[in-house]
């Protein structure tokens, strides 16, 4: 019995860690852009070039970022698990969030897609300070998963609501894996849902 429970412990942390990883924010991030920047593009070209643009601004710059720092042990580990380090990566994924939608509106991106990176910078805005300031580790792969699925319900309809499942996954995974409490979270899925399900349609 104490074997069979054991392995069921180690099946139990490998399935959340591949939740985490492959469900983690940089990947929903690209994917997300790169989705609505196909469905509001008014051609494949625009919508390889907007949806480039969006997810370098704020998913392949700030990983590349994060993963630099790792190498040079500035932090952990690419999930920056630490909340003590999770100031420049927080501020750099702000910034350059922001940036990308202030290029997308020169570039005369299309306005669902314009709009869904406003929101990922609002919902960064909301929580950087709660990070840094209020020095509770709000939990960002919650935050992501929860408006990644709420904006594939807002954008293409509500089949996709077997997205909603797989956030919940994700927010168990950061629980079980001992990165995050159960109430961050929830605070983290209450931002993102927040983000793209209440300012999103009204953007858009």
């Amino acid at each position: 019995m104490a074997t069979s429970g054991t392995e069921q412990a180690v099946v139990a942390d490998r399935v959340a860690r591949l939740f985490t990883e492959i469900l983690s924010p940089a990947v929903l991030v690209a994917t997300v852009l790169f989705a609505v920047a196909w469905a509001s593009a008014d051609s494949p070209m625009s919508a390889l070039v907007t949806g480039v643009i969006a997810a370098a601004a704020a998913s392949f710059l700030p990983i590349a970022y994060i993963l630099h720092g790792v190498r040079r042990g500035s932090w952990t580990d690419r999930h920056v698990g630490v909340r003590a380090q999770r100031t420049l990566p927080m501020l750099v994924c702000l910034g350059s969030t922001a940036s990308g939608t202030l290029a997308l509106a020169a570039a005369g991106a299309p306005r669902d897609l314009l709009a869904l990176i406003a929101c990922m910078a609002a919902a960064l805005v909301v929580a950087t300070p709660i990070t840094l300031l209020a020095r509770w580790k709000i939990s960002i792969h919650s935050l992501v998963a929860a408006g990644t699925a709420v904006t594939f319900t807002v954008v293409f309809g509500w089949v996709l609501l077997f997205t909603w499942p797989l956030a919940a996954a994700v927010g168990w995974s950061r629980v079980h894996l001992r990165d995050h409490t159960i109430a961050q979270v929830l605070a983290g899925a209450l931002v993102g849902a927040c983000a793209t399900g209440l300012l999103y349609p009204t953007l858009r």
